[in-house]
């Protein structure tokens, strides 16, 4: 796959018969095996590692885990539940290389933490490989163990062949020499499932855009969502805010069932009315982030179509989470996916995407660059000032637009 030059994610809804769904389950429950697995091995080394006499057993039992971290073929030995249900040796295969991912994202980012065991969740996937014949010259979408058998159907190793819907059709007509990589199968909280590819090619997935010569600096903040240098507002659409009530009252509900259940010594998974509750608060919950998402999308897209150089503040939204004050607005805007969304979008369009230190953005007046101290600095409460150097009238939010796209240049 890296040795194509354009790669392209591709995520479609899929309809799976009664039977697949069986089949998905299994392979969703034999990866987090997998995964917790190898979770439980490392434990026991570590704490075998720290035994200060080693004796034979000791070794003996190091050395038996180190050759069952290597291979495979001890998880199916030891648990034929596995054969049973048919779980997939790539499936297996493909959770130990997340884990071991897992790993590396910790010694590289220590904020990450260490692998930890998988919950059992409503929610679930696992990913598979697919796999090109030596005999086939040239991969594309349609040969493989993974491939397109028509505009509405995928071929998919384990599963078969599965109806899907999304916007995979225009890939089909435009290219031929596209190349399908590791495949994810996943299920959400609500009962849906989808299927996302890694797909790649040599030639590109989207047309770059002609050069309009403008470029664009945009503040973002929680009085509205962006401000952008050219003085344009778009307002915040507070999704969460106003499904708040409503959502707080179905989980009352969803609470109180969960009690009664618990005290009639019932499962919650075979409680029809707690079960019935919880798919409509993930309903609720998923329509939310939905909208937020579609929103998103359609603003970055907007952003990086109409301007050549886009320019955002470098915001850390960890940091600003611990304002408990504002936690609940910063979530609700969703400002780190926004700016997720712009960088790759500006890469696929052929446009440029940077990130500036917000430091005296705010502070700073962008007609004379007179910077606000001491008793002058402004507030959060501060919308409007005039700068008392030059006399110049302000928008707080337009200023620092001005100031975030004046730091890039």
């Amino acid at each position: 796959m890296m040795e194509y030059q354009y790669h392209y994610g591709l995520k479609v809804r899929c309809y799976p018969s009664d039977k697949q769904k069986k089949i998905i389950e299994h392979n969703i429950n034999g990866s987090k095996f997998a995964y917790n697995e190898m979770v439980a091995i490392d434990k026991e080394l570590y704490k075998l590692r720290k035994c200060k006499l080693y004796i034979k057993q000791v070794q003996n039992r190091i050395d038996y885990l180190k050759k069952r971290k290597e291979s495979t073929k001890y998880l199916f030995a030891l648990h034929s539940w596995l054969h049973q249900f048919n779980v997939g040796t790539d499936v297996t295969s493909m959770a130990i290389r997340s884990y071991k991912a897992a790993w590396k994202m910790f010694r590289n980012v220590h904020s990450s933490g260490v692998p930890k065991f998988h919950r059992k969740q409503y929610s679930g996937g696992f990913q598979l490989p697919n796999r090109y014949s030596s005999k086939v010259s040239t991969p594309s979408l349609f040969n493989g163990n993974i491939k397109f058998v028509d505009n509405k159907h995928l071929n998919v190793s384990l599963i078969g062949r599965i109806r899907i819907s999304g916007s995979h059709t225009r890939l089909m007509v435009e290219h031929s020499g596209i190349r399908i990589g590791t495949v994810s199968v996943s299920r959400d909280s609500i009962g849906n499932y989808y299927i996302s590819l890694q797909l790649a090619s040599d030639s590109p997935f989207v047309q770059t855009l002609n050069i309009t010569g403008n470029p664009i600096g945009i503040d973002l903040n929680t009085e509205n969502f962006l401000t952008t240098s050219d003085g344009d507002v778009v307002d915040n659409p507070r999704y969460y805010r106003k499904n708040k009530k409503q959502l707080a009252k179905q989980q009352r509900i969803l609470s109180r069932k969960q009690l009664r259940a618990k005290k009639e010594h019932r499962s919650l998974r075979d409680s029809k009315n707690y079960q019935e509750q919880r798919v409509l608060v993930a309903k609720l919950n998923n329509k939310v982030s939905n909208r937020r998402n579609n929103f998103l999308h359609e603003t970055s897209t907007a952003l990086i179509k109409n301007h050549d150089l886009v320019v955002a503040e470098e915001l850390r939204s960890k940091n600003l989470l611990k304002n408990h004050a504002l936690a609940m607005s910063i979530s609700d805007v969703g400002w780190r996916t926004f700016l997720q969304m712009l960088e790759y979008k500006a890469k696929v369009y052929g446009k440029t995407f940077v990130t500036v230190d917000p430091k005296n953005t705010t502070q700073t007046c962008s007609h004379c660059g007179y910077l606000m101290k001491g008793e002058e600095k402004l507030t959060l409460s501060d919308r409007t000032w005039t700068c008392p150097n030059c006399n110049q009238y302000h928008v707080r939010d337009h200023n620092a637009a001005k100031n975030i796209l004046a730091k890039a240049i």
